[in-house]
């Protein structure tokens, strides 16, 4: 009977060892999880990549006295950045799928340094184009907000919500530090130093994302937040540009696809398109100072990061479809006031639409973001990018068609009313968005 026992006792610590290397080590518990970390640099590269996204809306006046280029010229340098911003995006999610987030983004910041540095030596329209428009664009469109969802689908499968509204919020956040700063200095010098200030910028975030940005939680040897089992790394995934081209075949054969895309559309129109590009040479035409339009720009910054951590807090409890009708709505409302209020000094309705406008700038993302993971699953992040490039060619429309209005009507009124319309349009749109039906793609 010992024999026996012993023996049945020999099989059972054997298969208890073997499984215990098969296992991963466990974290030990009541310290922080390694995906609050991975999150941080997340956010901070967000940061980085977000200085050069900051300088458009100061450069427009100071290139049209040097270079005597039309604000349609410049403006059309602007929309090609944006839209690549947003066509490289769903690529990039695809790439990191394939190479790893570390190797892109470390990337993707060289090139934004490069062609931030390269401007300074331009001397024609098309190497505005070049640097500006195709080299920032392409960098900036791997630091999108694709980055963002592949982060928190990776390392989050609780606060989902809160952590999409936190590195959302970190464009806000870059907005907010380089603004102010970067309005000096061209203010106190001139315009090429700011565009090298971006370069280092961007440079400066590269060591920390090859140091502490980790691909996976399987990396160290961690359970996503969250999650009740162990989730390995999936082995890389070949013909990253083919499988995102398939991805947007197999959505935009969906309804929700094309609803989700034509609200973030006039989300971009109404946001990077118009107020980020166009609201400081609007206020300087009503003959306020550039650093003060500069600095309220900043405060949307400000009030921009609170919007969007609220924004995912209340994603993870509410309706997504009427919190975005509600965004988009308040937003048009917005809009058409704001010819009213623009002046050669700061006063109390100004700094209220301000305030108003950054807590709704991005508040949009995190519903969004929730409702393309219930739309499409694992293919969630691709789709968010696709959605995104609808929300930058949006916002490269208004970025060129501001300018041209601007050139035709010597005023930027019809922008501001016609894009508030565009927001009431969108608040219909998000409430039709049709509920995935269990196991199946809803059609809209």
């Amino acid at each position: 009977m010992e024999r026996a026992a012993d023996r049945k006792l020999y099989v059972v610590t054997q298969t208890t060892d073997a499984a215990a290397v098969r296992q991963p080590p466990k974290p030990t518990r009541g310290r922080v999880h390694r995906a609050w970390f991975v999150a941080a640099v997340t956010f901070v590269t967000i940061i980085g990549a977000a200085a050069f996204r900051s300088v458009p809306g100061l450069l427009i006046d100071p290139l049209h006295d040097e270079f005597d280029w039309s604000r349609g010229t410049i403006g059309a340098a602007v929309s090609v950045n944006l839209a690549l911003y947003g066509l490289t995006a769903p690529f990039a999610a695809a790439l990191m799928d394939r190479f790893g987030i570390r190797r892109v983004v470390a990337v993707a910041l060289t090139v934004i340094a490069a062609g931030s540095w390269l401007t300074v030596w331009m001397t024609a329209a098309w190497q505005l184009m070049l640097c500006w428009g195709l080299l920032v664009g392409l960098g900036s469109g791997s630091m999108a907000l694709a980055f963002a969802a592949t982060v928190t689908n990776r390392w989050f499968t609780e606060r989902r919500g809160l952590v999409s509204g936190i590195l959302t919020a970190a464009s806000a956040s870059g907005q907010l530090i380089f603004l102010p700063l970067l309005s000096w200095i061209i203010d106190r010098y001139d315009w090429r130093p700011a565009a090298v200030t971006v370069a280092l910028a961007a440079l400066a975030v590269v060591p920390f994302v090859w140091l502490l940005l980790h691909d996976h939680p399987a990396d160290v040897g961690q359970k996503p937040y969250g999650a009740t089992a162990f989730v390995p790394k999936p082995p890389p995934v070949p013909g990253a540009a083919r499988r995102a081209v398939t991805v947007l075949l197999s959505a935009v054969r969906t309804g929700p696809f094309w609803l989700l895309a034509g609200t973030f559309a006039i989300c971009g129109a109404s946001t990077n398109g118009l107020i980020q590009t166009h609201f400081i040479p609007a206020a300087h035409d009503a003959h306020m100072p550039v650093q003060a339009a500069a600095s309220l720009l900043a405060v949307i910054g400000v009030f921009d990061v609170v919007g969007t951590i609220a924004s995912g807090w209340f994603t993870d409890r509410f309706e997504p479809r009427r919190l975005l009708a509600v965004y988009y709505a308040l937003r048009g409302v917005s809009l058409v006031f704001l010819p009213l209020l623009l002046g050669p000094t700061v006063h109390p309705p100004m700094i209220f639409f301000i305030v108003f406008y950054g807590l709704d700038w991005v508040a949009t993302v995190p519903p969004t973001l929730a409702l393309c993971r219930e739309q499409y699953g694992e293919d969630s992040a691709i789709v968010f990018g696709w959605v995104l490039a609808s929300h930058q060619i949006g916002a490269a429309a208004v970025a060129f068609l501001g300018g041209v209005a601007r050139d035709t009507f010597g005023t930027y009124d019809v922008m501001w009313y016609a894009s508030g319309a565009l927001c009431a349009a969108a608040a219909l749109m998000a409430l039709v968005i049709r509920r995935r039906a269990d196991g199946a793609v809803a059609v809209g």
